[in-house]
């Protein structure tokens, strides 16, 4: 049997970050503010813990991203499959990702994809061309993560 997995993300705004990559990916932030509210209300949770992005009440420092097929928990809003999350740590981003995502285009979509990409916050890095065997670019998300676009 498979284990089940997320992929966590060091970050400085967990909460931007993940606004970027659900639109970059088409995924969801998922919705904590229930479990926050749930949390708050038995005295679980300080009040320095939470605050309110785009609406919502959040934990302060952790924001993920779900896909939007997959299942999730409605009491929490965590999701039970393809999931990210963005925890903040004290530190600056320091050297060249050792793990990076690829982003796959539509085929002959890839300059839509990197534009809409940039519209997103992402940088372009630097340009591929190996012919038949593909094109790509390395991009950086907001926060300078490397990814590519292909």
């Amino acid at each position: 049997m498979a284990l089940n997995w997320k992929l966590v993300v060091d970050s400085r705004d967990a909460a931007t970050l993940a606004d970027f990559w659900a639109a970059a990916l088409e995924y969801e932030v998922e919705d904590p503010s229930a479990l926050v509210e749930q949390l708050l209300t038995a005295g679980h949770l300080p009040d320095a813990a939470v605050y309110e992005h785009n609406g919502r009440k959040t934990f302060r420092g952790l924001a993920a991203i779900r896909h939007p097929d997959d299942p999730f928990d409605e009491a929490s809003g965590v999701g039970r499959g393809r999931r990210v999350l963005f925890q903040d740590v004290p530190e600056p981003k320091s050297g060249k990702n050792r793990l990076h995502v690829d982003i796959h285009s539509e085929p002959g979509g890839l300059d839509a994809l990197v534009t809409r990409l940039e519209g997103l916050g992402a940088t372009r890095v630097q340009e591929f061309d190996q012919g038949p065997a593909g094109r790509w670019w390395v991009m950086q998300d907001p926060e300078g993560n490397e990814f590519c676009a292909a």
